[in-house]
């Protein structure tokens, strides 16, 4: 609805990456009118020019999620299924496997851990989704210039002019969010000197659904399945690296840097082949201090941001959702109030607390560089999975249903 040059909706989303836009059409598919902006279009293509060759697992929790808003129907096809988490230790003088240990989803469940998909496809299919719900609309090339609240009410300025009058602001707008800034929340953030390489392989052996994460120094090596490529065995991988070695190593012509990845790699799925270009990114950890102001939510990366191990980022951010949507569906009438979003800080806050901090600890543990303690790393390994009730404990805490 749109009067005296202003424009109305339940929620206005503030970005239009994946988080942003699963939310938008979560909210639209339960009846929420729905704007969601972003200042850059989305790539939906994946060799053009500014694609995001990253993937996402979606684990168990998400599905239920994404099935009631009718996005996983769009997705299924394209999910590859990660049945077991593999993990490697390669802390020895030579990169190879020295301790080996997998964890499968038929301890816990009758489904895979989750679903890996790249994230240029669940773009492409959320914004299909988004065309086909009426009380939605993405305006691209559009961003968020300016917040201002009152208690029944909040009143965001685009970056085009136009005004827009909701009753909630969805801040999903990244690591440096304008909307959380606005709304004077502050966050802590940790730089740890890392980079992490994105890229796609193919390989002659076969995935079998395992995802497997390698440690030696510098941070995990991480191989998660994709779908077959043109006929060939294909995964995504994140290899993370003190920033120095990761910028040494996306300077590196294709065969050489073949041969690093292979050696990094212990050619568990045999030799691999780069079937994209390479992509860089720096590794940080941050949290916001609140999850809520005056008729504001964070969600996603504007609340919180973790190293990529254990699929826990995205998740997050739905879990961020799922909480939202539960607050919002029992009390329609107070969506955006004050009790609303006290209530989702509470339920949030301690959670993500507990994530980011036991994440920070895995990847420290994955940078060690001193042998010794890259034996005692692999020693602790052993350990954990020898105990089944622990084994047991940290799949449930990694899926998030504990």
């Amino acid at each position: 609805m749109t009067t005296t040059g202003t424009t109305s909706c339940d929620i206005l989303i503030s970005g239009g990456g994946i988080a942003g836009l699963t939310a938008a059409a979560t909210f639209a598919a339960n009846g929420f009118s729905v704007i969601c902006v972003d200042p850059s279009a989305p790539v939906t293509e994946r060799n053009a020019q500014g694609s995001d060759l990253r993937t996402t697992a979606f684990l168990q929790p998400a599905k239920a999620l994404l099935e009631a808003a009718g996005i996983w129907t769009r997705l299924a096809p394209y999910a590859a299924p990660l049945q077991i988490m593999r993990i490697i230790d390669a802390g020895g003088a030579e990169p190879k496997p020295r301790v080996v240990r997998e964890f499968n989803a038929t301890e816990i469940s009758e489904l895979p851990f989750g679903w890996n998909l790249p994230n240029w496809l669940l773009r492409r299919e959320l914004l299909a989704r988004l065309g086909e719900l009426p009380n939605a609309t993405f305006r691209a090339g559009v961003g968020t210039k300016s917040l201002f609240t009152r208690t029944q009410e909040a009143r965001v300025t685009l970056t085009d002019g136009t005004k827009v009058s909701c009753r909630l602001v969805l801040a999903c707008d990244g690591r440096s969010s304008p909307m959380r800034d606005a709304a004077g929340i502050s966050v802590k953030t940790t730089r740890y000197g890392q980079k992490a390489l994105a890229f796609a392989v193919t390989h002659p052996k076969p995935h079998e659904n395992v995802s497997t994460e390698i440690h030696r120094s510098g941070g995990p090596f991480t191989l998660v399945p994709l779908p077959d490529l043109e006929g060939q065995h294909s995964s995504a991988i994140v290899w993370m690296e003190r920033s120095a070695n990761a910028d040494a190593l996306a300077a590196l012509d294709e065969a050489a840097f073949e041969a690093a990845m292979n050696e990094r790699s212990c050619e568990v799925l045999g030799p691999m082949k780069l079937a994209s270009r390479r992509t860089l990114w720096p590794i940080i950890a941050q949290s916001a201090a609140r999850l809520s102001g005056e008729r504001v939510a964070l969600m996603a990366e504007a609340a919180h941001v973790v190293p990529p191990i254990g699929a826990q980022g995205l998740n997050m951010s739905l879990a961020d959702l799922g909480t939202l949507l539960e607050l919002a569906t029992a009390r329609p009438e107070g969506l955006g109030d004050e009790v609303m979003l006290e209530a989702y800080h509470r339920a949030r806050h301690n959670d993500i607390g507990l994530r980011v901090a036991g994440i920070d600890a895995l990847n420290r543990a994955s940078m060690i560089e001193a042998r010794p303690l890259r034996d005692m790393r692999a020693a602790g390994l052993a350990a954990l999975y020898s105990l089944p009730q622990v084994r047991r404990m940290l799949m449930q805490m990694g899926l998030g249903v504990r």
